[in-house]
């Protein structure tokens, strides 16, 4: 039988490191974490090589004495839980092994002094001391890590490259420096200074926004609608991007809680949630969320590294981060990300016009030849009427009429249409153009939700049933479904074990194409699976079907028709994007305009 036995300290320090310490980023965070928690107002942190070879962080807060420094390098000793109780974690930091378990993979050289006491200085090297003596140390406390994991050649493998390193490090300073706005914080790598936010006279949300725009960019700041909702104790703050502003990963989600960074999976899956049907499955929101809970609804004591936490109530969390977006977001009305107008601006260019010839000035076409070429002399049968909620204006009828004001309505006046896709549109101050398919892939859409509140989808019957050929798999999956799908106004039917028959489509698609709308439906439910029902998944059914139902680029559209558009976009929840979070429209001032043909 094999024989127990004791570890030996220095084996079991670095077990422990690597739980807490697995690359430099872990340990910056650990030691950014400690200079909060001792009331630093200014943190200077150096790197090079990604932090593998260096790493050192200096601190102005209180600083410890000779005695304090020698526990702050032993295992479980800390200065954070005073009463020794778990549940009333108010610090950063609180484990009492960050310090040791980074000495014993590294020479670390820690030196501190309090405001009226003589500086001290420690030196090990992986776990065995070198030096112990008086340091010539201003207040505050200064810690550097050299040589990470050289002599642990099992964890040295699994460093990444230093620019990888880097940019973990960075995002740890990051987080911590949008929770704490009062502190300074500055980054060096190598000699260059990459990140330096002074600090701000207090942490209150103008300074947080101040903050924001400083690590995120303005840009982020002007393309978000700021997130204030208050639940039964629990506060939810912060800014959430529009729909339009996104991104193809999710790496500019930062969520705190009580000011802790965290990367939970019940919060980004919430937040994730927030979005439903205004993002595309692979587009990501961008967002900086705060929650701020009581002490005792939460346990941060969950994880190694501390980045996970767990609620006494997650539903609660997760409703309050859904409907504080989605309020605000609602509240925005229509908004395009202010990315947008700039790129399509910055695409304008004065071209060199050779001066036409003068015969050229006398064969031009009649006023009227363009109107009739663009089909708005015969315009086609106007849109479907909407739902009395989203319809307190009538439809215009079709036919000659005198264009509205364009200072009367938020998105103008329709002036025409290009390509037979984009609607020009004017304000009293702004040129608006609009995705004519996306724009009415989103009221479709909400149309659809307005729909499914009463209950079922009207159905419209097809005069002659039309048969869609799948895989077999596939057209099991559908028939599976075709009861739940009935309720959304799809009915259809197995018809051999690869097709199926489809026998009336939603009323409110109009002609839809229903061989399209039931092979991307089919796809959609081997994406899902079939742990959930489509009630659970109702916003991207829905989303699918609005995209067949809906106006498509390339049809010629008469001067009342794209009025009713942007009327129906202007009293429509979420009209600044498509179901997919693109942009549905484009505001351009007419003040940048005028800088395009030097005006200004």
């Amino acid at each position: 039988m094999p024989i127990i036995r004791r570890l030996p300290e220095n084996l079991v320090n670095q077990i422990a490191a690597g739980e807490v310490v697995e690359r430099p980023a872990a340990a910056l965070k650990e030691l950014v974490e400690n200079a909060l928690d001792a009331g630093a107002r200014r943190i200077t942190i150096t790197l090079a090589d990604g932090g593998t070879t260096l790493l050192e962080v200096a601190d102005d807060g209180c600083g410890m004495d000779r005695e304090s420094l020698h526990l702050a390098v032993e295992r479980h000793a800390t200065s954070k839980l005073p009463r020794d109780d778990l549940g009333a974690i108010a610090t950063m930091g609180f484990r009492g092994e960050a310090l040791p378990s980074i000495a014993s993979v590294s020479r670390l050289r820690l030196a501190s002094r309090t405001v009226d006491g003589e500086g001290w200085q420690l030196a090990i090297d992986h776990g065995h001391r070198l030096e112990d003596g008086p340091a010539a140390q201003p207040p505050g406390t200064t810690v550097t890590m050299e040589g990470l994991f050289d002599k642990v050649p099992a964890r040295q493998k699994f460093l990444r490259s230093p620019r990888a390193e880097l940019a973990a490090c960075l995002d740890v300073v990051r987080r911590l420096a949008m929770a704490r706005p009062d502190v300074a914080f500055t980054l060096t790598h190598d000699g260059r200074r990459l990140l330096a936010v002074p600090a701000g006279p207090d942490a209150s949300a103008a300074s947080i926004l101040g903050r924001l725009s400083a690590l995120l960019g303005a840009e982020f700041v002007e393309s978000a609608v700021a997130v204030d909702l208050l639940r039964e104790g629990v506060a939810l703050g912060g800014l959430a991007g529009i729909p339009t502003f996104n991104r193809g990963v999710a790496d500019q989600q930062f969520l705190f809680v009580n000011r802790r960074p965290v990367k939970d999976r019940l919060l980004a899956g919430a937040l994730r949630g927030a979005y439903m049907d205004l993002l595309a499955r692979d587009r990501h929101p961008v967002a900086v969320l705060f929650l701020d809970v009581p002490a005792d609804f939460v346990d941060v004591n969950v994880h190694p590294a501390k980045t996970e936490v767990r609620f006494r109530d997650p539903g609660l969390v997760r409703g309050l981060i859904v409907s504080g977006i989605r309020r605000a977001l609602d509240a925005a009305g229509q908004r395009p990300a202010a990315n947008i107008s700039a790129a399509a601006l910055a695409a304008f260019a004065v071209p060199a016009m050779a001066q036409p010839a003068q015969s050229a000035l006398w064969d031009r076409p009649s006023a009227t030849d363009p109107l009739t070429a663009a089909g708005l002399a015969e315009p086609p049968r106007l849109f479907t009427e909407f739902p009395p909620a989203f319809a307190p204006h009538a439809v215009p009828a079709a036919g000659p009429a005198a264009a509205p004001p364009a200072q009367q309505f938020p998105l103008g006046a329709a002036r025409g249409q290009i390509a037979g896709t984009y609607i020009v549109a004017e304000t009293d101050d702004a040129l608006i153009l609009v995705d004519q398919h996306a724009a009415h892939e989103r009221l479709t859409l909400e149309r659809m939700k307005f729909a499914l509140a009463g209950g079922r989808v009207a159905a419209q019957a097809l005069l002659v049933p039309e048969t869609v050929e799948l895989d077999e798999p596939s057209a099991a999956r559908v028939v599976a479904r075709a009861g739940e799908l009935a309720e959304l106004g799809l009915e259809l039917e197995s018809f051999g074990t690869q097709a199926v028959l489809v026998r009336a489509t939603p009323a409110l698609l109009g002609r839809a194409d229903a061989r399209a709308l039931v092979i991307d439906l089919a796809a959609d439910l081997a994406h899902w699976g079939e742990a959930l029902s489509l009630r659970d998944r109702l916003d991207s059914v829905a989303a699918t079907m609005a995209c067949h139902g809906s106006v498509r680029a390339g049809r010629i559209l008469s001067v009342a028709e794209m009025n009713a558009l942007l009327r129906q976009m202007e009293i429509t929840p979420n009209a600044g994007q498509c179901n997919h979070g693109r942009p549905t429209f484009v505001r351009l001032a007419l003040t940048d305009i005028e800088k395009l043909f030097g005006r200004r």
